[in-house]
């Protein structure tokens, strides 16, 4: 199967020399890959995957893309564009009520043609029992569907973050670290696949409830044998829950736009920055060492976080 194209390569990769500084660091240790700037959508790392699991969509001759998430999910918004760019339709099935004011990653939802379900209160079970039902009523229409899973997650997809990896060693001669978001798994797997575990450290967001296990899985998968090696996986910054601003990432989201002038959202690259600058506090990140942040897009969703609009309005002088 060849990967649909859907962006341009290689994403940008620079230093970030004025926080790098800040945090204590030399000014050359700091980097960022640029994964927030793919173009397609408003951009983002679910981009990546999207090539492999669009490819199988129309491989599998499937009109309707079926995909399931978050209210505000990113992977939700880049599989509605995918599919208006590819002349699939979308249908999402979304965790939560239907909102009475629009915001955030929904608005664009919406916008792309992608037809939203809401579920209310749902769990794993419910969402998957609501995608099969859904699947058997477009099949008795005569429509064929393809389900892509949560984040845009399977071993198939996280290639797409191999991809990244060889981009990123072709962009520096050397490095020490990756910092990434960890929320379905693909990203972390495909950079841990590309880079090796010891150069790849994720932070768990809470988007998942076994992180460790579901990267392990895709790694067995995607290497056709068990996977041995010992994960870096930081476990401290999900506070009181997924959806929910930390002080901590309040810190992350200031200091790297008023250093920068690059913006994080809350759930993810918010809390992954935030993983960073603890992970220097506490010695896992040192200076000298080369470290790249993996930057993995969300901007629509800080518009769709009332907290963080809240938080970054009380910013204002």
């Amino acid at each position: 199967m060849e990967k649909k194209l859907l962006s341009i390569w290689n994403t940008p990769l620079e230093q970030m020399p004025r926080l790098a500084v800040a945090l204590g660091l030399n000014a050359d240790d700091l980097w960022i890959k640029r994964d927030d700037l793919t173009g397609l959508g408003g951009g983002g790392n679910k981009i990546r995957k999207l090539e492999y699991t669009c490819a199988q969509a129309l491989e599998n001759q499937a009109t309707t893309i079926i995909t399931v998430g978050a209210a505000q999910s990113n992977h939700a918004r880049l599989t509605a564009a995918a599919g208006a760019k590819l002349g699939l339709n979308v249908e999402l099935i979304l965790v939560g009520e239907q909102p009475t004011q629009v915001m955030g990653n929904v608005v664009l939802d919406g916008l792309f043609g992608a037809q939203l379900h809401w579920l209310g209160n749902a769990d794993d079970a419910k969402l998957e029992q609501a995608t099969k039902q859904r699947i058997d009523v477009l099949a008795a229409q005569g429509i064929k569907a393809f389900f892509i899973p949560f984040g845009g997650t399977s071993a198939i997809s996280a290639f797409g973050y191999v991809d990244c990896a060889e981009e990123l060693k072709q962009q520096l001669t050397y490095l020490d670290h990756v910092v990434v978001a960890l929320g379905s798994g693909g990203t972390m797997a495909g950079l841990v696949h590309g880079l090796g575990a010891e150069k790849v450290y994720g932070v768990h967001t809470g988007a998942v409830n076994d992180p460790e296990v579901r990267v392990r899985l895709l790694l067995s998968e995607m290497q056709e044998e068990s996977f041995q090696q010992n994960l870096r996986i930081r476990m401290d910054q999900v506070g009181t829950g997924y959806g929910f601003l930390t002080k901590e990432v309040e810190e992350a989201l200031a200091l790297i736009a008023q250093y920068e002038g690059i913006v994080l959202d809350p759930i993810y690259t918010g809390r992954a920055f935030a993983g960073l600058i603890a992970a220097v506090r506490d010695g896992t990140i040192q200076k000298g060492q080369r470290t790249v942040f993996l930057h993995s897009g969300g901007l629509p969703g800080f518009f769709g976080h009332p907290e963080t609009l809240s938080y970054a309005s009380s910013l204002a002088k």
